[in-house]
């Protein structure tokens, strides 16, 4: 390290007297404040004796532009090796030179971003104030940098925190060391510990940036020492023992020891170490980086599990590493490699590969930057050899591990090696068997682009000129260099292509880049125009075969290496001022008319339009869809005018007629990606502009072969170099629910535009009958187009009204014989579309009710709401009408009560009450059901119903069919028929003996429980029965029933049986904790027993018989002896 450099001072002869000083000025001008490059030139150079000001400025002398230059470029080791003797002038101009003169590198060591934005690695603090940079600013100019003091290439000074009312006052000792205009080592005694310099050191190096003039240099310590006599550098050693005993005296007396010994290894080195002298040959001139630091802040965010902002942490430290490299920082590898070692060392790769389970999304993502990042690195256009292979055995070391993930998370991509440089087109393609193809990872890519390079003569041509291009050059080859404008042209795979141009704009190319990212797109198009004719040439025999194949080995929209976002980034966002935008020949790269924008849009139109296969795996399939919300948000926010409206329609028209290599071509592949999220946007941007068109577009977009029950002959098939598909299976597309609702809204946008046109309505109803299979989704476009028709600052749309009726019948027929939780609101919304649209649609309903509904949603639900007053009052019906529409409201209700009696007999008597035959075949109906298909619950229901509507003998043939059904056991004294059997034994009492004597041996016969039969008995020996009407009251004789005659006395006896086997059956499994309860049981009993004439003697005898056979039981017959004697 520097601090350990070897100075060779001794033989040397003292040096003469300093020359005189140069005159010069100090090398900074004081209008840029921070002392970075001003329009390119140094503050304070040469070139600031140009400007226009009028002002006269001194020029710089050559002595201070040759030392700036060696403090650029030369370790100063290199420098005294060179030179016998360096003058000290010289020396001081070096030195004073290697500090670094601009403090964007500094911002960017000591925040997230070089713009301070971002919140530091410390947490979630979001005060900007507390950055370590801007802390830093806010120290040194308020005063608190002290005692600075540059020794050769080390400053060191003091900086002082003020109190605050939280903390005291705290001064730091900070020291730096630098080197070729780098920091190259940091301390502070403030105890920081992260990744990023602390706000002392931030401000010490910018009073040294800003204020240099007022920092004291000295020459290395080394050169100072060299010029003392053996006394002076006695006293020197002495004074400096004295002052700082306690803490060098042991290292002093060791040193002393070691030099005064000959063979000592201090003795076999000549010179000695001097931290102050600056790098020696072989160091590495980078910015300091904590190493350690890098590496627990990595493990700790990924110890969160993406808790705490952790995921936001890392993508922070990704874009760090961007910054750098785009500094064209060595640290920017460097930093990415610890960033890379954690990554792999995490625990939970090993865990979720041996569960089986996928890791989360937003950690795949941060797996996928990492990985694109490697990419960039590889592809750095100036990385030597060496380097490059160093990092190849890197990447090859993580790629073998067993847990290094895959590049489209847990389904492995059998994909052959697709990054080589390669034109694109059959002959580019590899055949090597699937057998030998390993499983890609995050890492395959960046391997695989350590085989490229960047000696192309033409992709040299390509990137350093805008003015290169053939004019007299005929495009009439398929590897042709140039189209037929002349302008260069780029063969190789698009994604392989793109990641060079991401390479150059991160390594801080951005020309470079954007003249590159015209060339490929400049391919693509020559390649979109050379595919539309080709298939305009054999359409006919294309489409006689009724089915295609995809033309693409991957997608560009979900891809790792994002090409189409690359290209469009790079040509939206060039990174270049507007100055140097404007300085760029524009005519040399752009056709007429053209823009960098409207480049951008034509090329992600091509990206988003091509014909590609659903990649296998959630997560490649989530990437593709969120990678194309992402494009069209981009796309969105780009504001359409006449030129784009041209690039629409041209990339419509190839769309529409491009065949397989468009994925809205005429046929499609069975798994191709649909395109509904891009044709909406396509329809939206052309709907002002070429309606025709934009229709055009949006309907073939309708499409989702994948769902279609039987795919074409041949469908499935591929080309022998396509990944190979299982004949006649069922893909599994797990993002299937996105994409219909994306099918959906494609769809309910089209219903809004065509609102007031019947044609196009016509049309995009049929498309949806067609298309879209999902029930839920038809039910919601059938709401909105109801909304749409029925807003309330216009009348009703009534064409608009009838495609919602039309959807919902369909929806109606879809969910008829399927379970659906929300079927019961799609049939009440139905029937309030068909009230919107008129009498005779709820007439068309009611008519052919059984294929849109079961018989209990036409009684309980249509039929119902048609006879609802609202509904008259919402149609204005007269009377004429309004019998009509009952009448076939009655005819519906007849026939579903004749198809399912249980459940709709008792709707179909409520909805025929106002018509005396259609109520007498409701109610015949019922009858013939009672004996076989009914339950006593269901014909109860119906016995109340007519009792309540006056019928009370009709109430009580139902429910004299009713109890033949009942069944109530000893037990079941909470049965819910018990109140049915109570209302069934009062209205018999109420008609008259005869009926009270008919239903009795019913009762009899089908209830068991003591309790109830007790109840009904008492009931029954009332004078008037407690559960019917005045209507009925008077038809009792008002006389008390006697016990000993018919038919209470069959009940009677019925009743004391029932205890006496009630109470046998409690015995048999009777504890302790129930003795109470069952001798209040007996209680109950005993009253019973007593309504008979001879019922104490019963009693006295079945007690007797109790305590006789059930004498083991002694506790329980001591509690019946003290009861009841």
């Amino acid at each position: 390290t520097a601090s350990q450099r070897i100075c060779r001072r001794s033989g040397i002869p003292p040096p003469q007297p300093p020359a005189k000083r140069l005159c010069c000025r100090p090398g900074y001008n004081p209008a840029c404040r921070q002392g970075q490059r001003a329009g390119g030139v140094l503050c304070g150079g040469a070139g600031s004796a140009l400007g226009g000001s009028g002002k006269t400025h001194n020029p710089e002398s050559l002595l201070d532009i040759a030392a700036r230059r060696v403090a650029e470029k030369w370790p100063f080791q290199r420098v005294e090796e060179r030179f016998e003797r360096i003058p000290e002038p010289v020396q001081r101009r070096i030195v004073y030179w290697s500090f670094p003169r601009s403090e964007k590198e500094i911002c960017m060591y000591s925040s997230f971003n070089a713009g301070g934005e971002e919140s530091g690695t410390s947490g979630d603090n979001t005060d900007d104030t507390q950055l370590p940079f801007l802390r830093g600013v806010t120290l040194l100019e308020g005063g608190w940098v002290d005692n600075v003091l540059q020794v050769g290439f080390h400053l060191s000074g003091t900086v002082t925190d003020p109190a605050t009312p939280t903390a005291p006052e705290l001064v730091c000792s900070v020291s730096v060391s630098f080197d070729r205009c780098k920091i190259t080592a940091v301390t502070c005694t403030c105890g920081n510990k992260d990744i990023f310099y602390c706000a002392h050191v931030v401000a010490l190096s910018l009073y040294r940036v800003r204020k240099p003039e007022q920092v004291k240099l000295h020459l290395p310590i080394s050169e100072t020492l060299f010029q003392m006599s053996r006394d002076q550098l006695q006293k020197f050693v002495q004074y400096l023992i004295s002052v700082h005993h306690t803490e060098v005296l042991p290292t002093a007396q060791k040193l002393a020891d070691e030099i005064l010994s000959q063979n000592s290894e201090i003795n076999q080195v000549h010179g000695a170490p001097d931290p102050t002298a600056g790098a020696s040959v072989d160091d590495e001139n980078c910015w300091h980086l904590d190493e350690e630091q890098v590496q627990e802040q990595v493990k700790l965010f990924l110890s969160q599990g993406g808790y705490h902002g952790s995921g936001k942490q890392l993508n922070l430290l990704f874009s760090k590493v961007r910054e750098m490299l785009k500094m064209r920082d060595s640290n920017g590898a460097r930093m990415l490699t610890l960033i890379t070692e954690q990554f792999m060392a995490d625990p939970r790769l090993a865990l979720w590969r041996q569960q089986g389970t996928t890791m989360t999304d937003k950690y795949r993502q941060l797996w996928d930057e990492l990985g694109a990042l490697w990419m960039c690195i590889v592809l750095n256009p100036h990385c030597k050899a060496e380097q490059k292979s160093s990092w190849l055995r890197q990447l090859r070391r993580w790629n073998s591990v067993d847990v290094c993930p895959w590049e489209d998370g847990n389904h492995g991509n059998e994909l052959p090696n697709l990054t080589h440089s390669l034109p694109q087109g059959a002959h580019a393609l590899f055949h090597c068997p699937d057998i030998l193809r390993p499983h890609r990872t995050v890492f395959t890519r960046a391997i695989e682009a350590c085989d490229l390079h960047w000696q192309d003569r033409h992709l040299q041509h390509i990137i350093a000129s805008d003015l290169y291009a053939n004019y007299c050059y005929h495009d009439n080859q398929d590897g042709s260099l140039f189209d037929s404008r002349g302008w260069p042209m780029w063969h190789e795979h698009v994604p392989t292509a793109c990641a060079r141009v991401d390479a150059l704009r991160s390594h801080g190319y951005p020309r470079e880049a954007l003249r590159l990212a015209i060339a490929v797109v400049n391919t693509l198009r020559r390649q979109q125009q050379r595919q539309l004719e080709h298939f305009r040439r054999h359409k006919k025999e294309l489409l006689h075969k009724g089915h295609t194949s995809t033309t693409n080995l991957e997608g560009w929209v979900g891809h790792p290496l994002d090409p189409i976002g690359t290209l469009f980034s790079t040509l939206t966002e060039s990174g270049l001022s507007r100055a140097e935008l404007q300085r760029m020949p524009v005519q040399r790269l752009l056709g007429d008319g053209e823009s960098y924008v409207a480049l951008a849009v034509e090329t992600a139109l091509i990206g988003l339009g091509q014909q590609r296969v659903m990649p296998d795996g959630l997560y490649a399939q989530e990437k593709v869809c969120r990678n194309e919300e992402q494009l069209l948000a981009k796309l969105q926010e780009v504001e359409v005018d006449d030129s784009l409206v041209k690039i629409f329609r041209k990339q419509a028209v190839f769309l529409l007629e491009g065949g397989p290599y468009s994925g809205l071509g005429e046929i499609v592949h069975r798994e191709s990606v649909p395109m509904h999220t891009f044709a909406r946007y396509l329809f939206t941007s052309l709907l002002p502009h070429d309606a025709e068109l934009a229709y055009r577009i949006a309907l073939r977009a309708m499409r989702l072969p994948v769902l279609e029950s039987t795919a074409l002959p041949g469908d499935l098939s591929r080309p022998h170099h396509m990944v190979s598909v299982v004949p006649n299976r069922y893909p599994r597309w797990f993002t299937l629910s996105h994409i219909e609702s994306q099918q959906c809204e494609l769809a309910s946008t089209m219903l809004t535009a065509a609102k007031g046109d019947s044609r196009r309505l016509e049309t995009v109803l049929e498309s949806i009958q067609k298309n879209i299979h999902s029930s839920s989704h038809i039910f919601k476009l059938a709401q909105d187009a109801f909304k749409i028709a029925t807003l309330m600052d216009s009348l009703p749309d009534i064409t608009l009204l009838k495609v919602s009726l039309e959807l919902g019948l369909q929806v109606m027929r879809i969910t008829l014989s399927t379970l659906n939780w929300r079927r019961r609101e799609m049939v009440r919304w139905l029937v309030t579309c068909a009230t919107e649209v008129g009498v005779y649609a709820l007439d068309s309903i009611m008519q052919s009710w059984f294929t849109l509904f079961t018989p209990t949603e036409a009684t309980s639900i249509v039929a119902t709401t048609v006879m609802s007053n609202s509904t008259i009052v919402r149609l204005h019906l007269d009377c004429h009408q309004q019998e009509n529409l009952a009448s076939s409201a009655r005819t519906l209700a007849l026939q579903c009560a004749m198809k399912d009696p249980q459940n709709c007999a008792l709707s179909a008597l409520t909805l025929c009450e106002k018509d005396h035959i259609a109520f007498e075949t409701a109610y015949q109906i019922v009858l013939d059901a009672a004996a076989t298909g009914m339950s006593y619950t269901q014909l109860f229901t119906i016995a109340r119903y007519m009792e309540h509507r006056g019928y009370p003998m009709r109430a009580y043939k139902l429910a004299t069919l009713a109890m033949a059904h009942l069944n109530l056991s000893y037990n079941q004294d909470t049965h819910p028929a018990i109140n049915d059997v109570l209302w069934a034994c009062a209205l018999s009492h109420s008609l008259g003996k005869n009926e009270l004597a008919a239903v009795i041996p019913l009762v009899v016969k089908s209830v068991k429980c003591a309790t109830v039969l007790s109840d009904i008995l008492r009931r029954c020996t009332l004078t008037t029965p407690g559960m019917v009407s005045a209507l009925h009251s008077r038809r009792n004789s008002g006389k008390l029933m006697s016990l000993d005659k018919a038919p209470l006395r069959q009940l009677l006896d019925a009743t004391i049986g029932a205890y006496i086997n009630t109470t046998h059956s409690r015995l048999t499994h009777i504890s302790p904790r129930h003795y109470s309860e069952f001798i209040e049981f007996l209680g109950k009993a005993r009253e019973t027993f007593m309504m008979a004439h001879d019922g104490h003697i019963q009693f006295t005898q079945f007690i007797d018989n109790l305590k006789q056979i059930y004498k083991g039981k002694k506790k329980l017959m001591m509690l019946v002896r003290e009861r009841f004697g």
